[in-house]
């Protein structure tokens, strides 16, 4: 697909996921972006980059890891995610968040001016993730940190039929290749060609959980990567593709209706 259109698509998709995506993922998430901060080494007095921030869930945590005296700047290629980052960060009263539409892979930003800078959970999204990556890199100063967290193989995220079950009503091409950068040591060796040194990586299996049926359709249609192709959906459309899914994980609803579905993260951190 022509990234100019890939762009577009990501840019439509996430804002029409942005009221969902905070209260729907935030619970399921933050082992993996525990691990992300916890790689990066953020520490106080740092200024930071955050790519691909969506709606804040990691910035305000970012942001007070690195006071006093240290700033985070929070990005995001969707207009409608930014508006709620910066709704959510203004709440917290936090006065060292800067908040602004940017695309990861053409970053409006000068040479070596970040002491590190992260992405949680947006590489995959990009038509060129090395180009974000080496963007990236290029911001931060010599002998910061970059880290990102990427979702794992496919074979370990049980939701993963998702994508051909949503494809086979509405052709989206939300993301052809969501699970690349994933597969063994591809986030390795991604970021050891942008030019970062001495990477590490960690894969972090976890089990997703939601309260019930409607909690994960919500989440997984609406509030995810699909929601775009899901606004396209007519009530019989709809139906079809929340049967079909929920066929797809029901190894994994509990006998209360809740589920567990079994999920990976991969994070790797490297130095500039």
């Amino acid at each position: 697909m022509d990234a100019k259109l890939q762009r577009r698509i990501q840019r439509y998709g996430w804002d029409a996921a942005a009221g969902i995506y905070g209260k729907a993922w935030s619970k399921q998430l933050k082992p993996a972006h525990d691990e992300l901060l916890n790689m990066a080494s953020l520490e106080s007095g740092m200024r930071v980059l955050e790519v691909a921030c969506g709606t804040g869930l990691v910035t305000a945590r970012a942001a007070k890891m690195v006071q006093p005296g240290g700033a985070v700047l929070a990005t995001d290629i969707s207009g409608e995610m930014i508006e709620t980052t910066r709704r959510e960060m203004d709440s917290y009263g936090l006065e060292n968040i800067e908040v602004r539409r940017v695309d990861g892979e053409k970053l409006d930003i000068e040479d070596d001016v970040f002491d590190a800078a992260f992405c949680a959970l947006g590489l995959m999204y990009m038509p060129e993730p090395a180009n974000g990556l080496a963007e990236m890199r290029r911001v931060v100063k010599p002998g910061g940190k970059v880290a990102a967290t990427v979702w794992g193989e496919r074979r370990h995220c049980a939701w993963s039929g998702i994508f051909p079950i949503v494809d086979a009503e509405v052709h989206s091409e939300v993301c052809p290749l969501f699970f690349s950068l994933g597969a063994h040591d591809a986030l390795i060796n991604i970021m050891t060609n942008a030019g970062l040194k001495q990477v590490e990586q960690s894969r972090l299996s976890v089990l997703l959980s939601f309260t019930d049926a409607a909690t994960l359709l919500s989440a997984k249609i609406d509030g995810g990567a699909v929601a775009l192709a899901a606004k396209r959906f007519d009530k019989k459309t709809r139906s079809r593709v929340e049967i079909s899914f929920l066929d797809s994980v029901d190894e994994y609803r509990r006998s209360d209706g809740s589920y567990e579905i079994p999920g990976e993260f991969v994070t790797a951190v490297g130095i500039v």
